[in-house]
C-alpha cells in the first residue's frame, strides 16, 4: 500500500508517468525537471534529456537548480551552442516532448508566462516572460503542460498568448503551419484534462485520488466538460515515492 502522499507528487507522479522509454524530452527546469528525473530513474531509464542550455542527454545525479547548472554539461552526451538546439534539434520536428507550465492556460491549451492584465504596457504583474517556450509549443511532437489548478490560473482566455495550445479551437495550429501536435494532456494537483478530439477544448479525462469533479470545476474559470469515462490516476507507488523524495532532497 503506498504512504501517504501531497497533491504536488501525485501530479509529479503523473507528469513522469506520462513520458515514455527513448523519447526526446525538452525539459525545464522546476516540476518538468523533477518529474523527467523520476521517470529516468523509475520506469524510462533510457529518456533523452534535452535542456535548452544545449545539453543533449544530460543525466543529472541532482536535479540541476537552472538550466545552466554545470551537473547537465558534466552527464551529457554532447552539449551543443543555444541556436543549434533550436535550428537543428526543436525547429525541425525532433524533439518528441516539450514540458511547459505557466501563469495563466485557457480552455484550449493556450499558455501565458508574459503578462497578467489586459494593457501590456501597463499589466497588473509582468511575468518572466517566452523564452523558448513559443518555439516548444509549436515545433516538439507533443506537449506536456503541468501546472496547479485554480481559478486565477485556468482561465477562459489568457490575458496574453505566449504560447499557443489550439488558439480558439480546432484548425489553428494547422492554419499557422505548426509543426507540433500541441498540448495533449495538461497535468494537474487535481487531475488530468485532454484536448477534446472534435473541438480541442481541455476535458477532465482523470481525476487525481481523493479530488472531486466539483473541485475541478471550482478551479476553472469555464465551464468545465467531463469525459464520460472520467478515470482515477492510481495513487503513486511506494518506489516512485522514494525516488521522488530523494530527489527533492538533493536540491
Amino acid at each position: 500500500m503506498s504512504q501517504e502522499f501531497t497533491s504536488d507528487e501525485m501530479m509529479t507522479v503523473g507528469a513522469a508517468r506520462s513520458l515514455e522509454n527513448e523519447a526526446k524530452c525538452f525539459v525545464g527546469i522546476g516540476l518538468p525537471s523533477t518529474a523527467a528525473n523520476l521517470a529516468r530513474r523509475t520506469h524510462a531509464p533510457d529518456l533523452v534529456l534535452i535542456y535548452e542550455s544545449g545539453t543533449l542527454g544530460a543525466k543529472p545525479d541532482r536535479l540541476p537548480l537552472s538550466i545552466g547548472d554545470g551537473v547537465l554539461a558534466d552527464t551529457a552526451d554532447s552539449v551543443v551552442s543555444v541556436p543549434e538546439i533550436f535550428n537543428y534539434w526543436l525547429q525541425p520536428g525532433r524533439i518528441d516532448i516539450g514540458f511547459l507550465g505557466g501563469a495563466q492556460v485557457d480552455r484550449f491549451g493556450n499558455i501565458n508566462t508574459t503578462v497578467i492584465g489586459g494593457d501590456y504596457r501597463n499589466p497588473k504583474v509582468r511575468l518572466p516572460g517566452a523564452g523558448g517556450a513559443p518555439e516548444i509549443a509549436a515545433s516538439c511532437r507533443e506537449v506536456l503542460i503541468v501546472m496547479r489548478m485554480s481559478p486565477r490560473s485556468f482561465v477562459d482566455r489568457v490575458d496574453f498568448v505566449t504560447s499557443l495550445g489550439y488558439g480558439t479551437g480546432k484548425g489553428d495550429r494547422d492554419e499557422l503551419g505548426l509543426r507540433g501536435r500541441g498540448p495533449v494532456k495538461v497535468i494537474t494537483d487535481l487531475g488530468v484534462l485532454r484536448p477534446d478530439p472534435e473541438t480541442c477544448e481541455l476535458t477532465l479525462t482523470e481525476l487525481s485520488p481523493g479530488s472531486t469533479v466539483e473541485q475541478a470545476r471550482e478551479a476553472v474559470g469555464w465551464e468545465l466538460k467531463i469525459a464520460d469515462d472520467l478515470g482515477r490516476q492510481d495513487p503513486p507507488s511506494e518506489k516512485e515515492l522514494e525516488v521522488l523524495r530523494a530527489l527533492k532532497a538533493t536540491v
